[in-house]
């Protein structure tokens, strides 16, 4: 039987939602910035980001303690991998932003039902051996991929627009945080589901910042954009060590 340790994720509290949304946000614009403003193109950011997932990502599974810094680089490092993943799915090998989405949701349902039954619970509160984490960062990984595709298909075809996007997935999350405090539906799904909808917010959010007017954006650019995410989630891992969110 695997040992169990101590949890090595943060707490689930206002500031990690606010984080995971920023990381997923720098996450669209770093991954863009890589693919398409340095010219590096969709399977070679790829390559280059997933070996930056794993390396980061070995780290965390290795280390004994939960700390921030590294928790959040490897949150960043799923979402720039997943948004050049997303990427060649959908526009390199042509399956487009629906088929895409539909693929890559059922790979995540999947791998949760796979949890589901060989560990008995989806909670993060489990998340405690070197199996359940490497589920939980499997499934992750396959989110943000996911989130790209479905951010993509709400600001690009679905003629929402990148704002309208956004309006939708806030709202999706606001229906998510009145079921949590005002209704008996489980915690744990309503948590994932928040989980997966952040990364589309994340998405059209990045989409809307460094988009040009013209495309209905703001016009940041992904470099601008990129450094100013960059520079609040910094800060905001800084500020979460001083106040030591430790789950034991």
């Amino acid at each position: 039987m695997e040992k169990a340790t101590v949890s090595k994720l943060p707490k689930i509290t206002l500031y990690f939602w606010i984080m995971k949304i920023c990381a997923t946000t720098l996450g669209e614009t770093a991954g863009d910035l890589l693919s398409m403003t340095l010219n590096i193109g969709y399977a070679a950011s790829s390559i280059v980001l997933i070996g930056l997932f794993l390396v980061s990502l070995m780290s965390q599974l290795v280390s004994k303690t939960y700390n921030p810094l590294l928790y959040w680089t490897v949150i960043l490092s799923t979402s720039t991998a997943g948004t050049t993943m997303s990427d060649f799915m959908d526009r390199t090998l042509g399956l487009g932003y629906a088929k895409g989405s539909l693929i890559l949701l059922t790979i995540l349902l999947t791998i949760l039902a796979f949890w589901r039954f060989k560990i008995g619970s989806l909670s993060v509160n489990n998340v405690k051996t070197f199996k359940v984490e490497l589920l939980y960062w499997t499934a992750i990984l396959v989110s943000n991929t996911l989130g790209t595709a479905l951010g993509d298909y709400l600001a690009d075809s679905s003629g929402l627009g990148f704002a309208g996007g956004a309006l939708l997935i806030s709202a999706l999350l606001g229906l998510v945080i009145f079921a949590t405090f005002y209704t008996q539906i489980s915690k744990v799904l309503l948590f994932w589901i928040a989980f997966v909808l952040t990364r589309p917010l994340g998405a059209t959010v990045g989409d809307f910042l460094t988009k040009t007017h013209e495309k209905g954006g703001l016009g940041f650019g992904t470099i601008g954009s990129s450094l100013v995410l960059a520079t609040i989630l910094i800060l905001l891992i800084l500020f979460t060590m001083r106040k030591r969110p430790i789950v034991e």
